[in-house]
């Protein structure tokens, strides 16, 4: 079994940071592509940033130069630094990774989430 635990959300004023932290645990052989999706009600969920393995990283249009997305395979851990944030930021954030827990098994494995609220 393995999980992905989100911490770092919260309320914050517009133009201010804030950063997310999520961790992967249990059965982990490999982590492969960790990323970070956000949704608000009524609307899809929407890729916010993802890292490789190999650190290549790729941003939504309305995050980049904003958003910083890292990772530190030693703690099997991402991070999204979020900058300038912007009411329309305020969103459920959730934390994704794929993981595998063997040579062959492989599991997509989406965190709890964590609320950022941007007011304005």
């Amino acid at each position: 079994q393995v999980q992905l635990v989100e911490s770092g959300g919260g309320l914050v004023q517009a133009g201010g940071s804030l950063r997310l932290s999520c961790a992967a645990s249990g059965r982990i052989f490999i982590i492969n592509a960790m990323g970070w999706y956000r949704q608000v009600p009524e609307k899809q969920r929407e890729l916010v940033a993802v890292i490789t393995s190999a650190g290549s990283t790729n941003y939504a249009d309305s995050v980049k130069g904003r958003f910083t997305i890292s990772r530190d395979h030693a703690k099997n851990t991402v991070y999204l630094q979020m900058n300038s944030l912007k009411p329309e930021d305020t969103a459920v954030y959730y934390c994704n990774a794929d993981i595998y827990v063997n040579l062959v098994g492989k599991r997509n494995v989406w965190g709890q989430g964590t609320q950022v609220t941007v007011s304005s």
